[in-house]
């Protein structure tokens, strides 16, 4: 499983559309988003990139992953 920093997700609009994207590409991802911690969470086949790029392509910001 791998963790992305996601500093502009404050709300379940931001949640929703960011599994959205990341089941855009990968509809067998397990997607888990904290808001408090702003931490999303994703099991997949993709690469971290890929990942990133669709959490980027949905408006948001990722930041380093975080520590899993």
């Amino acid at each position: 499983m791998t963790s992305f920093n996601v500093p502009g997700m404050n709300c379940g609009h931001c949640t929703a559309a960011i599994e959205k994207a990341i089941k855009a590409i990968d509809p067998t991802a397990t997607v888990s988003c904290e808001l408090p911690t702003r931490t999303v969470s994703v099991e997949s086949f993709l690469s971290d990139r890929a990942l990133s790029e669709a959490i980027r392509g949905a408006g948001y910001e990722v930041a380093t992953p975080a520590e899993t």
